[in-house]
């Protein structure tokens, strides 16, 4: 069998929602090994940002390795991430196929963040407030508006040119859904049933006082142990799930500065991901229950999208 080469294109005419959910849920609700990804700092003696990353998982069908550079001072036309998925035979080990790991991690990103609000959020789930404006928010706006009735999208972000690009692209997509501009944060947070928060901010944006009964929060921006997107407050009166407790447990300051503060602990994390899907740990009890789910990423979301891949093509 020839190696495969998928291209960005090839991943993105590959792939669609509600189904690549479903694929999702599947997936982490089947058996599976992930050990924990590594980011390694390419030379941290000089205080560089520059990073190469590996994100390996396996189940009874394939092997995937996904590996990533991320250099965030590139200047154009270099990019500030790359990455590939390298795909294998779980029965022989041969090779399968070489995918692009940008398109797929755009894919399983916001699936995965679609696939906890099926899981969490109200079914009757009618507006959504996005913040953040980045290569992310199409495609989390396309995931969430494929598992609940949407009715309204308020969109947040830091520069008023970016939200107005968006909210113009995704209204010509999805025309039956009002979009508006956020710019008053606390009450936006206040009218929404759904909030996801896809920024690269370094500060607190979401507090647990604007927060209304019954909303589902999802926090999938931030990667760093003592950053985080949103206060303790909102951590302390939600139900918290997480993507990978291994992960989130080393990475996701969310978590990690209210347990450094004393008030929280690991263990009033409810559960992960694949804990979800099997039903093993229940999943919204009520109406009433703020539920806040936290992603730092993980290997068998990029398995998932790049299998996918490479059965259509």
């Amino acid at each position: 069998m020839s190696l495969k080469l998928i291209s960005a294109e090839q991943v993105h005419a590959s792939l669609h929602y509600p189904e690549f959910v479903d694929s999702l849920r599947q997936t982490f609700a089947a058996p599976h090994t992930m050990p924990p990804r590594q980011v390694l700092l390419l030379d941290p003696a000089a205080g560089s940002h520059d990073a190469f990353a590996m994100l390996p998982s396996w189940n009874d069908e394939v092997i995937a390795q996904k590996a990533f550079t991320y250099f965030p001072h590139n200047q154009a036309p270099a990019q500030t991430l790359y990455s590939q998925i390298m795909l294998f035979d779980r029965k022989t080990g041969e090779p399968l196929a070489l995918i692009d790991g940008v398109s797929v991690t755009c894919w399983r990103t916001a699936g995965v963040s679609a696939l906890a609000s099926r899981l969490l959020s109200r079914e009757n789930s009618e507006t959504l407030l996005l913040l953040g404006t980045g290569k992310l928010a199409p495609f989390l706006i396309r995931a969430h508006a494929s598992v609940r009735p949407l009715k309204r999208i308020l969109l947040w972000g830091r520069s008023p040119e970016k939200v107005a690009v968006l909210r113009d692209k995704m209204f010509a997509e999805f025309p039956e859904i009002l979009f508006e501009t956020a710019t008053d944060l606390p009450s936006a947070c206040g009218q929404a049933d759904i909030i996801v928060c896809a920024t690269g901010s370094s500060e607190i944006l979401v507090h647990g006082a604007w927060i209304k009964s019954g909303t589902h929060t999802d926090f999938i921006g931030n990667h760093h142990k003592d950053k985080r997107e949103c206060d303790t407050q909102l951590i302390t009166k939600s139900n918290v799930y997480v993507d990978s407790q291994e992960n989130c447990f080393r990475e996701a300051g969310e978590i990690l500065v209210p347990v450094s503060e004393g008030k929280f602990s690991l263990d009033q994390v409810k559960g992960q991901l694949a804990d979800l899907c099997r039903a093993t740990q229940p999943a919204r009890q009520n109406d009433q229950e703020i539920t806040l789910f936290k992603s730092v990423g993980c290997a068998l979301g990029d398995l998932c999208g790049a299998l996918a891949a490479w059965k259509a093509n």
